[in-house]
């Protein structure tokens, strides 16, 4: 079923399409790197950028899809960004493609990451109040994953259709017959209801159990409306990602999560005219902040809009 991680749905099969991202020969913008992990000592690699500044500047962390690595081309109109803006840019591998243990939402992939940051650190002079990270599907998935157990780093954090739920994910991509819930049973050891666990690696792994620890962190969280059934994540995931952070007045209900979801549509009482020219043609049909957090979801599917992306993380005062 579609609204897995809901109560009271109803719901249906629904095709889902897979979104593949294509990859880039890395050119002279940012430099491959190899930074050594302080989990294991293994060599991990990194595409960096260093601007030649004066004094500290900010850095943007950005995390490859689902099957991505370090050398995705989905998120290069950030790394150019950070070039005309005089930023840092790392893009680590953490492990790569989601599809095995050491992987998706591991102790490995955490460090990995941290061990980025601090790699940045010492080859240049970073703002430490201003460290962002960006993700787009799988890369949300674990940018949502940093921002709850690490929420103290980032100044921002900005994802698009990401996973939340690797349990509700896993049986939802089943239904769909989407090759994701076999990734997802590799590597958190089975499937759910395996065994306590098995159990323990789905709930460790996914961001929902951790979330609650970002309130208060500037947060961008977005997806399509038409993705689930134009792509692989189900908007239940962004939705039930804001309930996680927002007061309980701002929280979005199970019902109207379900709508959205089934139907495709923005529930009418939820319904408001919105123009923000950063989404361009994907614009968005349903906003609602609560604090520091803004969801949005837009006119499309399982999209990154890069001009929104970068356009947010220029709205944040940095101190």
């Amino acid at each position: 079923m579609l609204c897995q991680g809901v109560r009271g749905c109803n719901t249906g099969l629904i095709l889902i399409m897979t979104v593949v991202f294509p990859l880039y020969s890395w050119g002279q913008t940012a430099r491959e790197v190899t930074i050594t992990s302080t989990v294991d000592d293994s060599e991990q690699a990194a595409m960096f950028y260093a601007p030649e500044a004066s004094g500290a500047v900010p850095l943007v962390v950005v995390l490859h899809t689902w099957l991505g690595d370090y050398r995705q081309d989905a998120h290069k109109a950030v790394e150019e960004w950070c070039m005309k803006k005089g930023w840092a840019y790392i893009h680590p591998d953490f492990r790569g493609p989601n599809i095995r243990p050491e992987a998706t939402g591991s102790e490995q992939v955490l460090q990995d990451i941290l061990d980025a940051v601090t790699y940045a650190r010492k080859e240049v002079d970073i703002d430490d109040e201003s460290i962002f990270l960006v993700g787009t599907s799988g890369g949300g998935y674990t940018a949502l994953l940093m921002a709850g157990r690490y929420p103290e780093i980032w100044a921002g954090v900005s994802v698009w259709v990401p996973i939340v739920d690797l349990t509700a994910w896993y049986h939802e991509c089943k239904e769909a017959d989407i090759k994701y819930f076999e990734d997802v049973e590799a590597s958190c050891g089975g499937i759910p209801g395996a065994s306590p666990a098995v159990d323990k690696e789905y709930r460790k792994r996914s961001p929902l159990t951790w979330l609650s620890n970002a309130k208060g962190l500037h947060l961008h969280i977005n997806a399509g409306i038409r993705d689930g059934h134009d792509g692989s994540v189900p908007v239940s995931h962004t939705l039930l990602a804001f309930n996680e952070v927002a007061a309980p007045r701002d929280k979005i209900s199970p019902e109207d999560i379900c709508f959205f979801v089934d139907r495709i549509q923005v529930p009418k009482q939820l319904k408001k005219k919105i123009n923000d020219p950063t989404y361009g043609e994907k614009q968005p049909l349903f906003r609602r902040c609560s604090g520091n957090t803004m969801v949005t979801i837009f006119d499309g599917a399982h999209d990154f809009i890069p001009e929104a992306a970068l356009a947010w993380i220029e709205s944040i005062k940095l101190p």
